[in-house]
């Protein structure tokens, strides 16, 4: 029998993700046993229930004929039959809704693998509203579904054996029964496609409503600096409205299947009941057998039920199933278009965890490339990379870290040491290469629980933490842990609100450095990590994360001219492609767009100078900016 002891599963396995059938169908096969138990446990609560009408025919027939003993024996076989059904049903149940929370939690690794898997690569592909209602209610439908299927068998098992059970004991009212029953169990099958099809379009509605949610929700602070609370809580007040209206369209499809379910077994009790009783009054059968007839007839509502049930949960976990398998399906190969990863994040993630990075890490040294903009960064330097086009920063980063979304299959992989990150155990490309995203997410915790991350050891968090220039945030966060009596506590132990709500927006940025410095991978790649904060801060983190990272390969994409001027190496790329490289002050003097990108100065029209001016002719010529930064 299953246990639940034994969650989380230590291999949740390799799903078959190429449809929603299939991967139901892999999650029964996966928890045969804990189904074969339930569906062992349920056979014997309905067959015990079942046996009660002829327990019960015997006692009247035996009070008919005046007969103690077989009196006697009837209320022992009841007492038998009654703890044979309280054992039965409570082993159903618990091995049922440990068969659901087992599936539930099977779903919910492997959803978190492909997570960690594909990284801030998967909602691009997948819309953030999906991805919730995938991991929260799609989880819940599925686990229904395989803990249906058991006691769907167990019924179906019953009400087959007490069928022929009443053809063979009473021939004239069995063929009735058993020529009844199949109508019953597929009288409701017109109405599925219906109640499907409404069930569908609550849940799209629902996903819908959620990603809208969870939008706000993320910039609730830029909402409330425009003033625009009040119109996305039209539009959700609107979307929930739609959500209700089609849950209400849904539940009226499912009581009327209910109700087909209620009323067709009540007719066929009517009429096993009037041809009952007019048998008995011809003498054709006795009242023992009428009774037991009317009480198996009364009995078959029950499983009857279950059929119902495992409608409803096909109908609400096909869906499920499919949407979950969608995202089952994604791939480093099919999102990045690299080489498949046959071993897994799971292959390598115990070792992660304790710190210690794969083998293939340790070789991964040396310059990292990109072949599709032609970007070269030397391995030991800080390398700063400015990009014409913001928005491509963002997509060059992902590059660098092997996890690009946009590349076709085919494409040529970014390179460290000359080997594809693509192409490498995912565990071993991330060990090597660490990306930190524009806007860094912050889980909910403490700040030592935010900075006990896998690294090298050789970074404490305390040196991260003033590289990144923390002090202040560790201050606010040692009053927010102060005791009643004022006296600041420990800003390790204080607790950080989810995404770090309670903190500014430099605040988080400069706490994410900190976890990212913490890491100390090979190759660490920075996407504007410095967006957020202040020029006298920022240039103290320009320093302290040079002096930090001697030795190690940092790649900072950003425009800022304080982080600029402390790279050991500046790169411009322009229209996805690397253009020029050098010194921060060398291309302010030779390259006119660099200049352009970096002072956000519009060119100046072309004159006796050439194209970019007078100055740009003069190679000692100065911008403002250089004099200021000179002065400073």
């Amino acid at each position: 029998m299953p246990s639940l002891s034994k969650l989380p599963l230590s291999d949740p396995g390799v799903p078959d993700a190429r449809s929603g059938f299939r991967f139901l169908l892999w999650l029964e096969i996966r928890q045969w046993r804990g189904q074969v138990a339930a569906a062992a446990w349920g056979t014997l609560h309905m067959a015990a229930v079942a046996s009660f009408p002829a327990a019960v025919g015997m006692a009247v027939q035996s009070v008919v004929d005046r007969s103690g003993s077989r009196l006697a024996l009837s209320g022992a076989l009841m007492l038998l039959l009654g703890v044979l059904t309280a054992l039965g049903d409570t082993m159903l149940h618990r091995t049922a809704v440990t068969n659901w929370i087992s599936a539930a939690a099977r779903v919910q690794q492997l959803l978190a693998r492909k997570t960690v898997e594909l990284g801030s690569v998967l909602t691009r592909r997948v819309a953030a509203g999906e991805v919730v209602a995938v991991s929260t209610g799609d989880v819940e439908k599925i686990g229904w579904f395989v803990e249906a299927l058991a006691r769907f068998t167990s019924a179906l098992l019953a009400t087959v054996g007490v069928s022929v059970a009443l053809v063979v004991y009473e021939p004239a009212l069995g063929v009735i029964v058993a020529a009844s029953v199949p109508v019953l169990a597929f009288a409701v099958l017109p109405l599925l496609p219906a109640a499907t099809r409404r069930a569908d379009l609550q849940r799209e509605k629902a996903g819908k409503a959620t990603e809208l949610a969870s939008d706000t929700v993320a910039g609730l602070r830029v909402l409330r600096g425009i003033g625009g609370e009040d119109l996305f809580l039209d539009r959700y007040r609107h979307a929930s409205q739609q959500v209700r209206t089609a849950a209400v369209h849904s539940a009226r499809m499912w009581s009327l299947i209910s109700a087909v379910q209620v009323v067709l077994p009540g007719l066929l009790l009517v009429a096993v009941a009037w041809d009952g009783a007019r048998l008995a009054l011809d003498g054709r059968i006795s009242v023992g057998a009428l009774v037991t007839v009317y009480g198996s007839v009364a009995f078959l509502l029950f499983p009857l039920r279950n059929f119902e049930e495992i409608a409803m949960a096909w109908s609400f976990s096909r869906p499920s199933a499919k949407r979950a398998a969608r995202v089952l399906a994604l791939s480093r190969e099919a999102v990045g278009g690299g080489a498949p990863d046959p071993d897994g994040a799971a292959a390598h993630g115990p070792a992660l965890s304790e710190g210690i990075h794969p083998d293939e890490a340790g070789a991964l040294v040396g310059e990292l490339y990109d072949p599709e903009s032609g970007l070269r960064v030397p391995a030991g330097l800080l390398t700063a990379v400015v990009c014409g086009d913001p928005d491509a920063a963002g997509v060059l980063a992902d590059r660098l870290g092997g996890h690009s979304p946009d590349r076709a299959e085919g494409e040529p992989s970014a390179l460290l040491g000359g080997r594809a990150l693509d192409a490498l155990p995912l565990a071993a490309a991330r060990a090597a290469v660490l990306v930190q995203d524009k806007d860094p997410v912050l889980l909910s915790g403490t700040l030592a629980e935010l900075l006990d991350v896998p690294s090298s050891g050789k970074v404490a968090a305390d040196q991260a933490l003033e590289a990144a220039q923390c002090a202040d945030v560790l201050d606010a966060l040692a009053q927010s842990a102060a005791d009643p009596a004022g006296v600041a506590g420990d800003p390790m132990s204080a607790r950080i609100t989810e995404r770090g709500r309670s903190l500014s927006g430099g605040q988080r940025q400069r706490l994410a450095l900190a976890r990212s410095l913490v890491t100390d991978p090979e190759v660490l790649v920075l996407d504007e990590p410095t967006s957020a904060v202040d020029a006298h801060t920022e240039a103290r983190i320009a320093r302290g994360l040079k002096e930090l990272r001697a030795g190690r390969t940092t790649v900072v994409l950003t425009s800022s001219p304080l982080v600029l001027d402390r790279a050991d190496l500046v790169v411009f790329v322009d229209e996805g492609t690397a253009t020029s490289s050098g010194r921060h002050h060398d291309l302010l003097r030779t390259d006119p767009r660099y200049r352009a990108v970096v002072t956000r100065e519009t060119e100046p029209d072309a004159g006796p100078g050439g194209p970019a001016g007078p100055d740009a002719a003069r190679p000692d010529a100065r911008t403002p900016l250089e004099a200021m930064e000179e002065s400073a």
